[in-house]
């Protein structure tokens, strides 16, 4: 019997509403709060009369001494951030101040740089853990499931993990010669940026979309896929004991990837302000004005994601190679809550992380990646609430 607050009505927030409403035995109520209230409202109207009682508010998530006091005035048991990375901080001071448990989906990085890392975040264990409030950092897929994944094969199917592939395949098509199907500022901060993989007990740097390999992903078939660096990187390899290895990578297209070069060629990417008829504006801010809404492309998207961990080490002395992964549906997913399969992916895990802390099974007093938590409650809470995972026991690996 507790109380959620939602920050940010985007496609990620609309799946995790739906799902503490789908999830009633924890979540009897729930506070949906955004800059724009209009959307809140109408998140509200879709859930209404499920059995959680739903409220609505209005505030700026960059705000601290705002935040503090709708958090003291809805007096929720934990406040759900997902809304952008660059208000983690603000967010989390404001749990603070007003004596609130957190969680989120992604790391906290700078609105001036593409930094990528939990420096910032990791910093307030001590305040968090003084207070006696628990913050749950990247629970979402990856970072998140990934964790958790590499958790519970750690835990029940291997004594030493020392290599870790993360391959994220989105088959989906929407039918826009370029979109992004998750916020666009960040999408294309993630993906200009340079490569670095774990290797050796130190971060090796690659040059943007530098190193390619294909692979078979079951439901969509043979994709290419690209190294990317990814913030579970970084905590994973703090996390996971004896780890030598871990990579991440990423399919793309190549109508995706032409588009892409042709507007980082003309400077369409960039996040240094540039004045424009006597007002700074930043390119890539403008560019996620005009491109479609993440959100509007539920309805267009079909096809599907098919998402996992590649794991190589020891069992009882012998090598072992394991895969866990998940296949989700764009139009399944639509159907079910109004987003496509990349936000549901999203949404799903945030709620579950939420519940476990609301349940006590995640209650512990300090900030945490997922994977230093028990997985079992979580990978039970996959498959319940629509995420079910798949072993592949025989895995091709990723030369």
């Amino acid at each position: 019997m507790a109380k959620a607050m939602i920050i940010g009505a985007g496609g990620v927030a609309q799946v995790a509403a739906h799902k503490c409403v789908e999830n009633r035995e924890v979540f009897t109520e729930l506070c949906i709060a955004s800059r724009t209230l209009s959307r809140c409202e109408e998140l509200k109207k879709k859930l209404d009369g499920q059995g959680v009682a739903i409220t609505t508010a209005q505030v700026d998530a960059d705000n601290v001494p705002e935040l503090v006091r709708l958090f003291k005035k809805e007096k929720p048991d934990i406040v759900m951030n997902l809304a952008l990375p660059y208000q983690d901080l603000t967010i989390m001071d404001a749990c603070l101040e007003a004596g609130v448990d957190y969680l989120d989906t992604a790391n906290y990085e700078p609105e001036d740089t593409a930094k990528f890392e939990y420096k910032w975040q990791w910093a307030y264990q001590d305040r968090f853990r003084e207070r006696g409030l628990t913050a749950i950092l990247g629970s979402g897929f990856d970072p998140g499931v990934t964790g958790v994944f590499s958790a519970y094969a750690l835990k029940h199917e291997f004594d030493e993990i020392h290599e870790i592939d993360i391959l994220d395949c989105n088959g989906g098509d929407h039918g826009y010669p370029f979109a992004t199907n998750f916020n666009p500022e960040i999408n294309i901060r993630e993906v200009t940026a340079k490569g670095r993989y774990y290797e050796a007990g130190k971060f090796i740097e690659t040059e943007p979309m530098e190193i390619k390999r294909r692979y078979d992903f079951e439901g969509v078939g043979e994709r290419d896929m690209y190294l990317l660096y990814h913030e579970e990187l970084e905590s994973l390899a703090k996390h996971i004991p004896g780890i030598r290895r871990i990579r991440f990578f990423m399919t793309f297209g190549e109508s995706y990837l032409s588009h892409l070069r042709c507007l980082q060629n003309v400077g369409m990417t960039s996040i240094e302000p540039i004045c424009y008829e006597g007002m700074e504006i930043i390119p890539l801010q403008f560019l996620k004005a005009v491109l479609p809404d993440p959100a509007s492309l539920g309805p267009r998207t079909k096809g599907k994601t098919n998402i996992g961990c590649i794991f190589k080490g020891l069992k009882d002395g012998k090598e072992k190679i394991w895969r866990l992964y998940n296949i989700c549906d764009h139009e399944a997913s639509y159907r079910e809550v109004g987003s496509q399969a990349v936000s549901y992916t999203t949404g799903v895990p945030a709620m579950i992380g939420a519940s476990l802390v609301l349940t006590g099974a995640w209650k512990k007093p300090g900030v945490w990646n997922v994977e230093q938590l028990d997985p079992d409650p979580f990978m039970e809470g996959l498959n319940r609430y629509g995420l079910p995972w798949i072993v592949d026991e025989t895995p091709t690996l990723v030369p």
